[in-house]
């Protein structure tokens, strides 16, 4: 059953809302900045898990400020008694070394305390990770652009690069505003987001290109709307199915996964908008026909 539905006349609004959302996602990264984790901020990481009751989370605080360690964060994570303690590692030396802190913590609260996990990343490694995800950002979006020109003519390059964009600034201006952390599993939630956009992307313009032979007389825009409803269920099937399995990883995957299965939310979100509502737009302003593609072949 292809449905009917009319996307072209929402396309103006849409690419001023697209507008609006890319120029504030980049005031925030810029202004707000990121909440950049143990893995590029450098620092310690510890998981403790109090049994006590008593225990507060102002108690943990407590008893780790008393150890010289710099600025210390402390938050609840995952059930109560659960805490994630972070800290740069201002002023420390093997005075203040992972053995002496968790005798001084144990000493300070009442309880069975059980530290689950101890994490050291140095300021090298971390300069390190942070150019190595970029540079794995860098490449990944190279590699998708290079295989839009080969496969497609310029005018559909430029519109699925446009939308890889348009995907990855919305999401990571997403994390500013909220001061999510960024470590290196999101760096792997933005790689996804850039093939699953990509994929979405394809989908579409094969189905643009097929139609403009077949219907060489209808202009780009009923071209763009026709194929947007040809290809309609695959795209929300797909979304659908994709989502169902990311918010399950949200809800009961644990604190570990909640940053990595939401940057993919909002990616697969934005990434099935964008292949509709920003990928094809361009196609109808560069003025794409079946004249376009004709030359284009007359060319290679």
């Amino acid at each position: 059953m292809i449905n009917n539905f009319n996307f072209e006349k929402n396309f103006k609004l849409a690419n001023i809302s697209s507008l609006c959302l890319v120029f504030a996602s980049v005031f925030m990264i810029f202004f707000k900045g990121l909440n950049f984790g143990i893995d590029f901020k450098g620092g310690t990481l510890i998981e403790l898990r109090c049994d006590s009751e008593n225990i507060q989370i102002s108690d943990v605080r407590a008893s780790f400020n008393n150890l010289n360690l710099g600025d210390v964060n402390v938050k609840e994570f995952g059930k109560k008694g659960d805490y994630l303690i972070k800290f740069e590692r201002k002023n420390f030396d093997e005075k203040n070394s992972i053995k002496i802190i968790k005798e001084n913590v144990k000493n300070k609260l009442q309880g069975n305390i059980d530290f689950r996990r101890v994490e050291n990343v140095g300021p090298k490694v971390s300069k390190e990770l942070l150019e190595s995800g970029l540079l794995a950002i860098s490449l990944a979006l190279a590699a998708m652009l290079f295989y839009i020109w080969v496969r497609f003519e310029w005018q559909f390059s430029i519109g699925s690069i446009i939308a890889i964009f348009h995907d990855v600034l919305i999401t990571i201006g997403l994390f500013s505003l909220l001061s999510l952390e960024i470590n290196l599993s999101i760096v792997a939630a933005v790689l996804t987001i850039v093939g699953y956009s990509m994929n979405d992307t394809v989908v579409i313009y094969d189905r643009i290109r097929e139609n403009l032979i077949k219907y060489s007389s209808l202009k780009i825009g009923e071209i763009s709307n026709k194929s947007i409803n040809e290809t309609l269920s695959r795209t929300v099937i797909t979304s659908t199915t994709t989502l169902l399995a990311l918010i399950s990883i949200f809800i009961l995957g644990g604190e570990i996964l909640k940053g990595f299965s939401l940057a993919m939310i909002i990616g697969v979100i934005i990434g099935t908008y964008s292949s509709i509502f920003v990928a094809s737009p361009i196609l109808k302003y560069l003025n794409v026909s079946y004249k376009t593609i004709s030359k284009e072949k007359e060319k290679n």
